[in-house]
């Protein structure tokens, strides 16, 4: 049948683009073709099936199935199909599959051959299948194509060496002689070195002291090599062999500033720069050479940031200058300008890479500047997202759609809120690091902290309807909570701006309180808020306004933890509030207690059924101890001008004492755990053997009725009422106290990040403070300067002089500063001719209290955010099994962490230094030998037996032998003679032969001594499996259709080889 007209790799390309829409149905009709084509016998055919097969595989359909195909097109002995082969083979051959074993001998034959073409496509699969059982295999052919003449060949084994090295780590040991010799030889092409050079540099990090000596030929490789990509390996190389032998630095100095101030290629610098850190040559000493390649690498890098704008050079020089902080920060706080610029870049990775270097470099010299250009991006992203809201929220004409669009073509994109996120939590960082040490003015962060609190992304957190959280904590709750804290932090430890914290944490209630009623809270930093609150309670301005905004936020807030920490609170402002003993108990005094106990016990009645037990428990306490306390204060009659009453003593003692004693302090984060168990304490141990029964018993206890019982009482019946009369309440009121307000000084750029009502109050609260000093200019339109409390300097010099003053008309002295110096020396302070320039006013310290601890406990200062001890130690377990973790990847994606524990060098215990694809062929040839020497003594013994039976009478021609046959056989040869028609004549002549030989066979085999001759062949005891033992239970069957072969014993050497050629058993023949 003529061969049909096949499809090529073209046709098919062609067709899938014809078939669009419909390619499933076309690629199985082609896989269907390929199937039938590949088994063709034709191996053009079978070799364009397979590319084709090999084309669908890549659009992500399976060839596995084809594997054995792949094998019999790579031993094709044309090159255009073996290459079709060997691609199919990288492409479709695993570690596991069942046909590798059948293409070791094609690989070694292959990378045997004579053509370069031929040896470079084995060369070239082998990384892709290599196993550590073929590499041993192709171990001792892949080792002499180091020597190739080809230069192409020797640089494809280099690198396919080590490759094999990751599976099989003694290949290195193995080829690591040539590959020296190789990188030695002056006269290697400089491919090969450059390959040498990468698996040099692969292997360096891993165990650095091999390569030591070659330091000398590496050094000039890297200052006479013209390769930029070979010098880039190289300073990798260098920059782990420097901490090894410090000596190597003040070498690799002159080169490498010699690269970095003439190369013109970014990626070199970059390299050397990156080289330079890596290996320590930058260092902490001040040795004026690593100072002046520091200052030399810093420039350099900031000119990669501001060249062109390039993101990708940005970003590695943020990399770079990420690690030179850490040993000349001041080096790179000078380029503070061009890493700001950085950190509104539209990238942003870019953008968090600025952040890490800022966060580095921060102090308290220019944290004012940093926190104040993050929190203006803050700002400016939150009111584009405002913006965004109302487009969506409101209808607006053409022309105010068009004025928005283009407002919004000036501003900046918003941000995304992970970001958002990240930069609240490095400004939380930033200020608390050294628990506060960089924070100058508390007063202008804890504006920053009410500033973050409004611009904090909205939780969104899952919350069901009984106020049970249904999923994990979210991160906008997490960041509102963190600045709640860190303002909690500020008023428990610098008890100097506390009444400050107070007065901002009473700020966020009344904002939170004032937004719309028909959500819910949503913010998380109304926890740390409202313990401030009700904490320091005695600090609020207004705490009756505070508990009113308090009662209206409890029935919106859903966390329970919240809204247990915001009962505690409100219930401390009443005491504050309704508790004071100093004040008569007037009428006034009375009606007001009574309604906002009234209001209290409204607002915590509804969580008494609350499903947390936390907020249950204490809704159900301070509900029922507030009812008490109302019906006391009902009980209690008002004072009047002639009889004072005092108020309960639940309202002004009870309660009050409920929430007072020992002031609470910061504690350390680990000093819990440095608190001893007390000796026979055991938390396992059940409070009552018996607890069950006791708690079964009180479920049916019934108690007895008491007729006069007091309680019931005092709770039910009404108390008799009084007719007290009541002063009037004017006598009874007092001025308010005068509100004491702090502040700090204005910063010039505060007004870009902070809201208009914070700004506001910082500039009523400066106004006021320099209200008497003569020498602050303010605005002349204020109240001070209405008020004339302050004059301006010009106004006293129109006072003094008249309105005629000249200013041109003051005379001018001539200042000698030589002789004022020379007078000036040695003078005292009150000498005259000495200038005295005045001392700053300094502000006031402010003593950040540490956190309280016990011995041996951790750090006290505080932690922001998710580091844990373990990630500062470097030596702690989790962190060296991160570092084994890293250590293990690479872009192969195979472990090669087992390289570090071998050495080059041959293995001390092994006495013959033999490597193992040596051993192997020492082996093969071992067992050759051996082989040869088992067929000449099985040949002696053989003759030696021969003559043993020839001088004891056995018969030339020898006995034949048959062996034992099946009853089951036998039964069925009867079967089929009678289904034949036989009358059972042969089986009746066998019996008879078998009777006659019998007697013979047994005499034989005791002339023999246990072995008998078969045709020829002697059958000893020995095993040999030449010869066959006689046993009296078997029964041997004589063959009658074929004649016996009578072989005639000779004494002669050459004729003993030919019984043993032609020498053959007959049993088991029928």
């Amino acid at each position: 049948m003529p061969p049909r007209f096949e499809k090529s790799l073209y046709d098919l390309i062609r067709g899938l683009r014809n078939h669009k829409g419909n390619e499933k149905e076309y690629i199985q009709n082609c896989l269907k073709e390929c199937r039938s084509e590949i088994k063709s016998q034709d191996m053009d055919v079978k070799a364009t099936a397979l590319l084709k097969i090999i084309y669908l595989e890549m659009n992500g359909h399976d060839m596995s199935w084809a594997s054995f195909h792949v094998l019999e097109v790579m031993s094709s002995p044309k090159y255009h199909q073996k290459r079709v082969g060997y691609l199919g083979a990288v492409q479709s051959f695993k570690t596991d599959t069942e046909v590798l074993m059948l293409a070791t001998n094609l690989l070694k034959k292959d990378l045997s051959a004579s053509s370069p073409i031929v040896i470079s496509l084995p060369i070239a699969a082998l990384p892709h299948i290599i196993t550590p059982s073929l590499a041993l295999s192709v171990l001792a052919d892949l080792l002499p194509r180091l020597s190739h003449s080809h230069s192409a060949i020797r640089k494809k084994t280099i690198v396919t060496l080590y490759r094999l090295a990751l599976v099989y780590p003694e290949t290195l040991r193995a080829a690591w002689p040539k590959i020296k010799e190789r990188l030695m030889d002056k006269n290697e092409d400089p491919s090969v070195t450059a390959a040498i050079v990468n698996v040099v540099c692969e292997l360096g990090w891993r165990r650095p002291q091999d390569f030591l000596p070659l330091a000398p030929r590496l050094f000039e490789l890297l200052v006479d090599g013209g390769n930029n990509w070979m010098a880039i390996k190289l300073i990798k190389l260098f920059a782990t062999l420097t901490p090894l032998e410090p000596r190597l630095v003040r070498k690799l100095l002159p080169p490498l500033t010699d690269l970095i101030r003439t190369t013109p290629a970014m990626s070199l610098l970059y390299e050397c720069i990156n080289g330079i850190i890596q290996g320590g040559i930058l260092g902490d000493s001040e040795d004026d050479g690593r100072e002046e390649i520091a200052s030399l690498c810093v420039s350099k890098l900031r000119g990669m940031i501001t060249f062109n704008g390039d993101a990708n050079l940005k970003y590695v020089a943020l990399l770079a200058f990420n690690r030179i902080v850490v040993t000349h920060p001041f080096l790179v706080a000078q380029q503070e300008d061009v890493i700001m610029e950085c950190i509104d870049s539209e990238d942003i990775t870019i953008r968090i890479k600025a952040l890490d270097l800022v966060q580095g470099m921060v102090s308290s010299d220019n944290l004012v500047s940093i926190v104040s250009r993050l929190m203006r991006q803050l700002k400016t992203s939150t009111n584009s997202n405002n913006d965004q809201l109302d487009d969506l929220s409101t209808d607006s004409s053409e022309e105010m759609g068009a004025e928005r669009r283009s407002r919004k073509r000036d501003e900046a994109p918003p941000l995304p809120e992970d970001y958002t996120i990240d930069v609240i939590g490095r400004i939380l960082k930033m200020c608390s690091q050294d628990n506060y040490s960089n924070v100058v003015d508390f007063d202008w962060y804890i504006d920053v902290l009410t500033q973050l609190i409004r611009i904090a992304p909205a939780s969104r957190k899952e919350v069901d309807s009984d106020g049970m959280a249904l999923g994990a904590k979210s991160t906008t709750a997490d960041i509102g909570e963190s600045i709640g804290n860190e303002l909690r932090n500020v008023a428990v430890k610098a008890k100097a701006v506390r009444v400050a914290a107070v007065r901002a944490a009473e700020l966020i209630i009344a904002k939170l309180a004032m937004e719309s009623t028909s959500h819910q809270v949503t913010s998380g930093s109304l926890k740390p808020v409202a313990w401030i609150a009700g904490e320091y309670a005695y600090h609020l301005s207004n705490p009756s306004d505070t508990l009113n905004h308090l009662l209206q936020l409890i029935p919106r807030i859903r966390p329970p933890e919240v809204l247990a920490t915001c009962l505690q609170a409100s219930m401390k402002l009443f005491a504050l509030i309704a508790g004071n003993d100093q004040t008569s108990w007037t009428a006034e005094r009375k009606s007001m207690v009574s309604l906002l106990m009234a209001r209290v016990i409204h607002t915590y009645e509804p969580l008494v059924l609350h499903p947390s037990l936390e907020v249950q428990e204490r809704a159900v306490e301070f509900t029922e101890l507030l009812k008490l306390t109302a019906e006391a204060a009902s009980a209690q009659a008002p004072s009047t001008d002639e009889l004072e009453q005092d108020p309960p003593l639940l309202l002004t003692q009870a309660i009050p004492s409920l929430f007072q004693g020992w002031e609470l302090n910061s504690v350390a984060v680990g000093a819990q755990l440095n608190v001893p168990m007390p000796e026979g304490l055991d938390l396992d141990e059940p409070i009552h053997p018996n607890l069950g029964s006791l708690l079964a018993q009180a479920d049916s206890l019934m108690l007895p009725i008491q007729e006069d019982d007091e309680f019931a009482a005092y709770y039910n019946e009404k108390a008799a009422p009084t007719s007290i009369s009541s002063e009037p309440a004017i006598n009874r009121l007092r001025d308010a106290p005068e509100t004491i307000s702090s502040g700090s000084y204005q910063q010039a750029t505060e007004d870009s990040y902070l809201d208009a009502d914070i700004i506001a109050r910082r500039k009523a609260e400066r106004a006021e403070r320099n209200r008497d000093d003569p020498f602050y200019i303010g605005d002349l339109g204020s109240p001070s300067r209405s008020q004339g409390t302050s004059t301006p300097i010009h106004n006293i010099l129109q006072n003094e002089n008249g309105p005629d003053l000249d200013i041109d008309s003051i005379p001018i002295m001539k200042l000698d500063l030589g002789a004022i110096s020379s007078s000036g020396v040695g003078a005292g302070a009150g000498a005259p001719g000495t200038y005295q320039q005045p001392k700053p006013k300094s502000r006031p310290q402010i003593v950040v209290a540490a956190d309280e601890t016990l011995v041996g406990s951790r750090p006290s200062t505080p932690r922001t955010g998710s580091q844990h001890d373990s990630d500062a130690d470097p030596s702690s377990t989790s962190a060296k099994s991160r570092a084994a973790k890293k250590l293990k990847q690479s872009l192969l994606q195979v472990d090669s962490s087992h390289l570090r524990n071998l050495s080059l060098e041959a293995s001390q215990s092994d006495d013959s230094g033999a490597l193992p694809h040596e051993k192997l062929a020492e082996t093969d040839a071992e067992m050759a030998k051996a082989m040869k020497e088992v067929q000449r003594l099985r040949l002696e013994m053989q003759r030696a037996n021969e003559r043993i039976q020839v001088a004891q009478g056995v018969p030339t021609e020898g006995v034949v032998v048959k062996s034992k046959k099946k009853k089951k056989d036998k039964e069925g040869k009867k079967a089929k003679a009678k289904l034949e028609g036989g009358d059972g004549i042969d089986d009746e002549k066998e019996k008879k032969v078998k009777k006659k030989k019998k007697k013979a066979e047994a005499e034989a085999a005791e002339g023999a001594e246990g072995g008998v001759v078969i045709e020829g062949e002697p059958v000893g005891g020995e095993g040999e499996g030449e010869a066959v033992t006689v046993k009296k239970k078997e029964k041997e069957k004589v063959k009658k259709k074929k004649p016996k072969r009578i072989i005639q014993l000779d004494d002669d050497a050459g004729t003993g080889t030919g019984i043993g050629a032609e020498a053959g058993v007959e049993a088991g023949e029928p």
